[in-house]
């Protein structure tokens, strides 16, 4: 076999039979092949116009070695076209489709079981349910599918019409309870089975889209530096414009194991990830992961010069579980011919995985600030703090105590006598008059974060934040639990309770929409930005404004800002670049000049994206030391910035279909703690394209979160605080709560009046609070 590249050890063309397997019974051209469940014996099923034939491969082997001809035994006879076969799981009935019916057959009497009626179309696939028995899903031409019990005969649940292409090809995920189906235009629908999700449709895929975004992240991470060396055909086709616009129709699904997949070698697939999809197409075949919905490897037919089968009619997939490796059989598409093809899934998804990040980055830091680090500022000015600090108390050790009057008798004053004592001890009985935030010190209880905690999911409170329809834009938890802050399109912050009672503290002097609200570490201060490119630091517990950044200091309005490295920065974005900005905060009034500010700050360093698009939303993290910066452009890309070393870390090309609209860090809280690894999971979203998960470690996606509707208006998304849950908004008037180890959401929380359009969750205690686009805010408990 000649082919092209130097990966000629992940492919290997061999035969099954011989070198070009032509089984003898057929009189007609093979229409569909199914392989058995079973290793021992291993049983093919393959059917023409003619006849249903069934082999043992065993057998067939055997007499070829013989040099005799193979034979297998006719299941039926005269079915009319059949398009798909399918095994049970214990090979003891074969489903055979012909025309729009579909039959049960008795593989040992070759006996009709049932005859199932009721597609418009003729029947395309069909797949027995792993964990139901007797439960059969077939897919049609006209478009839809169908769940039937063939063991009474009755048809369970019709879906509608999903395409205007027929459906082809079927999957059932037992391990995700997950129903998948291939189109003949390259789409992909993935519906949960779950019980009481009604078969959702939990994503959509578009196959051509994916492989196309595989070469390109490819291409642009340097793997391909060469594409016209490539053994690939689409990376040179996309460097020369080629072939965009070729559909792959999905003619089988199977399953594909990569647990033998070495981590050591790409670092790239978890384990949790391993359990992905062959995609049979008429010209080639792809793994796909089903978890993060992506194209991990791809291998296209006219890649062999040997095989002489460029495209392909009809296919069957098999893995073979000694050695891991997957045997697909080819039918041409022209003529009557059989090839066989043995891949090496684990050899082929390293040899085209991108290559690992050289240096390892982790969200908390793991070495000092360098001299040459702009963070080193920070650490500068605090040693110099406590330098000066620790040498004024020392000269006021040093000097020692002398008596102002050198008499042997002084006369008492009398102030230590009765009443005159009064008068200098303070007053205890005080009441706190004021209305804001400056109440959280007297009622924070610091109680431990309930872990093993239910889903908050019960409806408790809901107030309104303003009277008038107003969108609420974002909101945000302060670190103890005891605040929520609001920022409103009315020009307004809000900060409320955080059971939603009594009379928020109100902060205006906005003249735009408020698009970011942040509490500070020790939350005396909150920041807040709006479309009037102003930033503003108020004081939480007087409600005044303590630090105000104009107009003239900005081009365009403020994306996102925050504090930032336990509060001695603020970090901020602002068209192609972000600012990290060194801050005083004076709050001391001058009667004769209280029109000027005593605060002040001063510009640290400001970095631009690698393409000097413009950022959308960055993320950083406050609560612990950290030197990492994310950032999103309106390229889609999403890139890492190391602040220790100054510069860009790691560029993820094709984040999202679409702009990232928001970064979300799994941050934790200060009333719970999680593994150290755990940190470097981060969360983005885009309109249209769900939310993805993050590992900074490896820079892959682990998982897609698409179950809940998000197509025209950006909703928010939040991390639990003990890192087992992720929510988020949605336009159907829900929120949306998802487990980390599915992509199916587990709760959907509703009683809402419009889109969704952020949630936080309550660092101290199981609690969710969603806001809306008519500015209501909702909050929910645990069970």
């Amino acid at each position: 076999m000649e082919h092209r590249g130097s990966f000629s050890s992940a492919f290997n063309l061999m035969s099954v039979l011989s070198a070009l397997l032509i089984l003898r019974g057929h009189h007609q051209p093979i229409t569909a092949m199914a392989f058995g469940n079973k290793v021992n014996p291993l049983l093919i099923c393959s059917a023409s116009l003619d006849y249903v034939i069934m082999w043992n491969l065993d057998e067939c082997r055997k007499k070829v070695l013989q040099g005799l001809v193979p034979r297998g035994t006719v299941m039926g006879s005269l079915l009319g076209k059949v398009l798909c076969l399918q095994l049970s799981p214990d090979d003891q009935v074969v489903a055979v489709c012909a025309g729009n019916k579909i039959l049960t057959l008795d593989i040992e009497t070759q006996a009709v079981l049932a005859k199932l009626q009721g597609h418009l179309g003729p029947v395309t696939a069909v797949e027995f349910c792993p964990w139901q028995a007797g439960i059969i899903i077939s897919v049609s031409e006209d478009r839809g599918f169908k769940v039937w019990d063939h063991c009474t005969g009755s048809l369970i649940y019709s879906s509608s019409v999903l395409s205007a292409y027929p459906l082809l090809s079927l999957f059932i995920d037992a391990g995700s309870r997950q129903l998948v189906t291939g189109c003949a235009d390259g789409q992909l629908w993935i519906f949960s089975l779950m019980d009481g999700h009604h078969y959702r449709r939990v994503a959509r895929v578009d196959l051509r889209k994916k492989t196309e975004t595989f070469f390109t992240r490819r291409v642009k991470s340097g793997l391909y530096s060469q594409p016209e060396e490539s053994w690939l055909p689409s990376t040179s086709a996309l460097g020369k414009g080629e072939q965009v616009g070729v559909t792959f129709p999905i003619l089988r699904l199977a399953p594909c194991d990569l647990s033998r997949v070495p981590h050591s070698a790409c670092g790239c697939l978890s384990s949790e990830n391993t359990q992905c999809l062959w995609i049979g197409s008429s010209v080639g075949l792809f793994v796909f992961n089903p978890a993060n919905l992506e194209v991990e490897a791809a291998l296209y037919y006219k890649d062999f010069h040997s095989l002489s089968i460029p495209l392909a009619g009809s296919c069957a997939l098999r893995s073979r579980f000694a050695d891991g490796k997957a045997l697909c059989l080819l039918a041409s598409l022209f003529g009557g011919k059989i090839a066989a093809l043995e891949v090496d899934p684990a050899a082929l998804v390293v040899a085209q995985q991108c290559p690992r990040v050289e240096q390892g980055l982790s969200v908390p830091a793991s070495s000092c600030v360098l001299p040459t680090s702009p963070l080193y500022l920070g650490i500068a000015k605090e040693k110099s703090t406590k330098a000066a600090s620790e040498q004024q108390r020392a000269k006021r050790n040093i000097m020692k105590d002398q008596f102002l009057v050198f008499h042997s008798k002084i006369k008492s004053s009398g102030y230590a006598s009765a009443p005159h004592l009064t008068m200098f001890s303070p007053k205890t009985n005080i009441k706190s008059e004021g209305k804001g935030p400056s109440r959280h010190r007297s009622s924070c209880t610091w109680e431990a974060y309930a872990v093993d905690c239910t889903v908050p999911a019960k409806p408790g409170p809901r107030v309104t934040a303003a009277p008038a329809r107003t969108r609420v834009c974002c909101i945000q938890y302060s670190g103890d639990g005891q605040w929520l802050a609001c920022g409103l399109a009315n020009r307004l912050c809000l900060v409320f309770d955080a059971s939603l009672t009594g009379t928020p503290a109100v902060f205006s002097g906005h003249d735009g929409a408020v698009n970011t609200v942040c509490w500070s570490h020790d939350q005396r201060w909150l920041l807040s930005t709006a479309q009037d490119r102003t930033l503003r630091v108020w004081s939480a517990r007087r409600t005044e404004l303590a630090l105000l950044l104009g107009k003239d200091m900005f081009s365009k309005p403020i994306q996102s800002a925050q504090f930032y490295y336990i509060d001695a920065f603020i970090l901020l974005s602002s068209g192609p670049e972000f600012q990290l900005l060194k801050y005083h905060i004076d709050t001391c009034k001058d009667e004769i000049k209280r029109y000027k500010q005593r605060s002040k700050s001063k510009l640290v360093c400001r970095l631009s994206l690698t393409d000097a698009g413009d950022v959308t939303c960055l993320s950083a993290v406050n609560d612990f030391y950290s030197h990492i910066v994310l950032t999103a452009g309106r390229n889609r890309t999403v890139e890492v910035f190391d602040l220790n070393a100054g510069c860009s870390a790691a560029v993820i090309a094709e984040a999202h279909s679409r702009p990232v609209h928001q970064i979300c860090q799994n941050k934790g809280s200060s009333f719970t703690t999680q593994q150290p690894q755990a940190y470097n999971l981060f969360l983005t979203t885009a309109i249209g394209d769900g939310m993805r998960l993050w590992d900074l470690r490896t820079l892959r996606c682990e998982r897609h979160f698409e179950g809940h509707p998000n197509r025209s208006y950006p909703c928010g998304i939040a991390f639990s605080p003990c890192g087992r849950f992720v929510a988020c908004g949605a336009e159907d008037r829900h929120a949306y709560m998802y487990e980390m180890g599915s992509s199916m959401f587990s709760h959907r929380l509703a009683g809402h009046t419009d889109i969704v359009t952020a949630v936080a969750f309550n660092p101290s205690a199981p609690q969710l609070t969603t806001a809306t686009l008519d500015g209501k805010l909702q909050l929910f408990l645990a069970e």
